[in-house]
């Protein structure tokens, strides 16, 4: 990344606390904890399933993964608190300009035992359990660090309950409301807990409360906000794998969920574009196409190590038959699609120019110096050049309903990036150019 300096040196110091480091979220430069964490998650689980596979790259993943983590536990260093955010997102959208020369106020937030923060509480735990497990070999003092953090975070969560959309509303929506509320995410903390000290504790925790936190409530789409199809998938693999009786209820969850991306299966109840693009939400739907192929291909693995089938409402489905879906969704994310588009930028010959990103889209420093005031850049934002910087690998929003793409760059809802986005996409890349011997 040769275009990229440092920037947010100061952050944090507004409540006098190092907040340095960790991601922006997607084309701001604001830190938001909540999606950071669930970036975190996902691509330490991408690591846990399928990192083996990864060869030269592990040691990149690592390294992604643990400058998320250094951060979360810079963001969770004070008991029963989390600083949750950096940056006034509404100031800094106010604004078009490159993180290096960023002047708007730098405000810091946080949850505690008054402002609880469950789901953002919750998740963070999750990161730093799904990271140790990914860390413990190669760095077993550091990973002794997040498991330990990850069971302190994760009582507060449970402890203090409540959804940190109430007590910081004006600050974290309309941008990461939390609109499923934070049963998901206690559920989906608790089964990383689980998986990452084997206490008993957890899976008491999950029998207790799994039907209160929403363990069979039928909702299909998994991503930043919504945990429940994720814990499924990771607790089916308890009953499945570890032949764990308890949770033998989760194998139906977890079939529901698979069911319901299933074109022409009696329980579907997803909707594909023309081109056969799964389709969520018109706001950043490619996150859902990378977080299902991703559940798609991890239930694949475990029906595979069980000799298990999928049952969609009597009509059996093949592990093999899963695998093709995922690997047909994100064909059609690196380009074999009506548009002949890629939706990873800088791969294949045609991929998206104007993302919305204020670092690739604005001169970088060694480019061009002197400071680009906050309202200069938007000269940028609303031209039809193409960004300068080429931000390698990013994954943008991607096409609407009918597979149409406009590549412009004021369209936050299909041309932005996010983090989220492309961290399960990881897994899922692993697995596939594995298995078709390019790893």
């Amino acid at each position: 990344m040769t275009w990229r300096r440092d920037s947010g040196l100061s952050d944090g110091s507004a409540m006098h606390v190092d907040l340095v480091g960790g991601y922006y979220d997607a084309g701001d430069n604001v830190k938001f904890g909540f999606p950071m964490a669930f970036t975190a998650t996902m691509l330490s689980w991408s690591v846990i399933e399928f990192g083996g596979l990864m060869g030269g790259e592990l040691q990149n993943a690592r390294e992604a993964i643990r400058w998320a983590t250094d951060y979360l536990l810079k963001a969770t260093v004070h008991p029963d608190t989390i600083y949750v955010q950096v940056g006034d997102a509404k100031k800094d959208h106010a604004c078009w300009e490159r993180p290096e020369d960023m002047d708007t106020p730098r405000n810091v937030y946080k949850i505690d035992k008054s402002t609880p923060g469950s789901e953002v509480a919750a998740e963070t735990a999750a990161a730093l359990a799904a990271a140790s497990l990914v860390l413990r070999r190669s760095d077993p003092r550091y990973s002794e660090i997040l498991i330990r953090r990850a069971i302190r975070v994760f009582q507060f969560a449970d402890k203090y309950r409540g959804s940190y959309s109430n007590g910081l509303k004006p600050i974290v929506c309309p941008f990461y409301c939390s609109y499923s509320g934070y049963e998901d995410e206690l559920l989906w903390g608790a089964a990383w807990l689980h998986k990452a000290t084997k206490n008993p504790m957890y899976l008491h925790y999950i029998q207790v409360n799994g039907q209160t936190l929403g363990a069979a409530e039928f909702d299909n789409t998994f991503g930043w906000d919504n945990k429940h199809a994720g814990a499924r998938i990771l607790l089916s693999k308890e009953f499945l794998v570890q032949k764990v009786q308890s949770l033998h209820e989760y194998k139906g969850h977890a079939d529901n969920f698979i069911c319901s991306l299933i074109p022409g299966a009696p329980s579907s109840s997803s909707q594909y574009t023309p081109g056969g693009l799964l389709f969520k939400m018109s706001d950043s739907n490619m996150q859902y196409v990378t977080s299902s192929s991703f559940l798609l291909l991890t239930y694949a693995k475990y029906l595979t190590s069980s000799h298990t089938l999928v049952n969609c409402g009597g009509i059996p489905v093949t592990a093999k038959k899963l695998r093709a879906i995922a690997k047909k969704q994100v064909d059609y994310l690196l380009g074999d699609n009506p548009l002949k588009m890629s939706y990873m930028v800088g791969y294949g010959p045609r991929y998206p120019r104007r993302i919305h990103h204020r670092g690739s889209s604005l001169p970088s420093v060694s480019a061009h110096p002197a400071k680009i005031q906050c309202s200069a850049g938007f000269g940028v934002m609303n031209s039809q050049s193409p960004n300068p910087n080429v931000l390698v690998g990013a994954v943008v929003g991607g096409p609407d309903l009918h597979d149409r793409f406009p590549d412009k760059r004021s369209d936050y809802e299909q041309s932005e990036p996010s983090t989220y986005m492309n961290a399960p996409l990881v897994g899922s890349l692993a697995y596939l150019a594995h298995s078709f011997g390019q790893l």
